[in-house]
C-alpha cells in the first residue's frame, strides 16, 4: 500500500492538482486560482492593500475547501513548480534537488508580506515586490491550511509520486 500523494501545480490562470490515491488512479482537478489570474482580479495595487488581501483570501479559501473532500487523509503534498522552489528559498529553504517547506515556513513567509502590504519596503523582507509572488504565496498558504498539509516536498523536474 502506498501513502496518497498530492501534486500541486499554481499556474498563471489555473491551478492544477492531481490526487493519487492508494490504487494509483490519478483524479484531476482544477480550482479557478492561478499567479496572475488572481492577482489581477483582486490586487489594484502594487503591493496590493489590506482590504484587497482579505478579499482574494476569502475567494481562495472558498475555491481550495471546494477540493477538501478530495484529498484523502494521510496525503503527502509535491510540486515541481519553480515559483515555489523560489518561494521555498525565500523562506529560508537551502536550494537543493528535493525541498521541503513546512506550513510553518510559509506562514512565516506570508507574515513578512503582510508587513508589506503595511507599509515596509519588499526589499527589507527579501520578497519581491510583484502581485503575483502575493497572489501565489496566499494560495499556497490556503491550499496547505485548509487542506492540513503540514509540509510541501518540491523536487525537480522529473516527478514521480
Amino acid at each position: 500500500m502506498t501513502t496518497p500523494a498530492v501534486l500541486l501545480h499554481i499556474g498563471s490562470e489555473e491551478t492544477r492538482v492531481i490526487v493519487r490515491n492508494d490504487d494509483n488512479e490519478d483524479k484531476n482537478l482544477l480550482l479557478t486560482l492561478g499567479s496572475q489570474l488572481t492577482s489581477v482580479g483582486y490586487f489594484r495595487h502594487s503591493p496590493p492593500t489590506p482590504d484587497e488581501m482579505e478579499t482574494a483570501i476569502m475567494v481562495v479559501e472558498d475555491e481550495v475547501i471546494r477540493i477538501r473532500h478530495d484529498i484523502p487523509p494521510g496525503a503527502r503534498l509535491f510540486s515541481t513548480d519553480n515559483d515555489i522552489r523560489a518561494l521555498a528559498r525565500i523562506a529560508g529553504e537551502a536550494e537543493n534537488e528535493v525541498m521541503t517547506l513546512s506550513l510553518d515556513a510559509v506562514e512565516r513567509t506570508f507574515d513578512r508580506l503582510a508587513l508589506v502590504i503595511n507599509g515596509r519596503p519588499a526589499h527589507f523582507e527579501g520578497i519581491p515586490d510583484g502581485n503575483d509572488f502575493a497572489a501565489t504565496l496566499l494560495i499556497l498558504r490556503e491550499f496547505m491550511h485548509h487542506l492540513q498539509f503540514d509540509d510541501i516536498v518540491v523536487k525537480g523536474t522529473k516527478f514521480e509520486m
